[in-house]
């Protein structure tokens, strides 16, 4: 295949998670529905903190972070889903694709950094109690945010721009329901080495050093609460981190099994439809496991509510 100049931009088509038009209706209310969901809640929880002075706490700033990361890493994604089926297209132009590329590696690297910063909170908070509040003060908090934006923002960067440099085939077909940036590097018709080499040692790089935080911080964690001797001081201790374990395990489970059924099976489709669990399901039962596990978020919902 011949590459089409590269002053003329191209068309990708996004091929959805199915060709049939009897179920592009069932899609459209499915997805519309999860991300109203997604949208809602993890605006409730950014209300809830932000008009309940008792939530002002480093735990529940991060918290509020990644709801607010949560809901542009749906966005990024389901919207124009759901743009296609309505208007019974599915063409997106390439700097949409190149934009969608972008926002979507941001965001979800964002969640992943967001996650670990919240894991140190826990190790600080079990671990050195007396010294919580001095070590975990507004500065510290503000330099750990800021470190992860800017970490994730130079990723992402990054991928994109090495995007730029390749030039296209005339079948410009993408198996998935958005531009993932693998299916992407498929479709060129120049080297993607240099492209491919790069995705996965910053990948690997990045997931690393987020890992390594949070195995670090829960072996600490472990290790402290084994040593307190009372029943309820220890039950006291585990449910401060349940909420986040749970997230932590939703998050790099899912993304975990996309990248097994990924590198198992070669049907790109199997793939998209396993990455809806990370990019759609898990940014929408966040806020369920944070407001059903948390007596303080329900009692800034009522307030909110009432």
């Amino acid at each position: 295949m011949e590459p089409r100049n590269h002053t003329h931009f191209p068309e990708f088509i996004l091929l959805g998670l199915s060709e049939e038009a009897e179920l592009q209706p069932l899609l459209f209310g499915l997805f519309l529905s999860m991300y109203l969901v997604t949208f809602t809640g993890n605006l409730l929880i950014i209300l809830a903190i932000t008009t309940d002075s008792r939530l002002h706490t480093p735990m529940y700033f991060f918290l509020s972070n990644l709801s607010f990361t949560d809901i542009c890493f749906t966005s990024t994604t389901v919207p124009k889903m759901l743009l296609n089926i309505q208007m019974q297209t599915k063409v997106i132009t390439y700097e949409d694709c190149i934009t969608q590329v972008y926002f979507f590696l941001l965001f979800g690297g964002l969640d992943n950094f967001l996650l670990t910063v919240m894991a140190y909170d826990r190790f600080v908070a079990i671990c050195h109690p007396l010294h919580y509040m001095v070590i975990m003060n507004p500065r510290f908090c503000g330099l750990l945010l800021l470190a992860s934006w800017v970490l994730t923002l130079l990723d992402s960067l990054l991928n994109a721009l090495l995007v730029l440099r390749l030039h296209f085939c005339t079948e410009l077909e993408i198996s998935h329901f958005f531009c993932e940036l693998n299916q992407v590097f498929q479709l060129a018709c120049s080297d993607t080495f240099l492209n491919v080499l790069v995705m996965y040692l910053v990948s690997a790089l990045l997931c690393v050093i987020s890992l390594t935080g949070i195995l670090f911080s829960y072996m600490k964690i472990v290790s402290s609460i084994l040593k307190i001797s009372s029943a309820g001081g220890k039950y006291k201790a585990i449910s401060t981190c349940g909420s986040h374990l749970s997230m932590v395990s939703l998050f790099y489970g899912t993304g975990l099994g996309v990248y097994l059924s990924s590198a198992a099976v070669e049907n790109s489709r199997s793939s998209a439809i396993a990455s809806v669990m990370y990019s759609v399901v898990t940014p929408m039962l966040n806020p369920f496991i944070y407001s059903l596990r948390n007596k303080d978020i329900k009692q800034a919902l009522r307030k909110l509510f009432c």
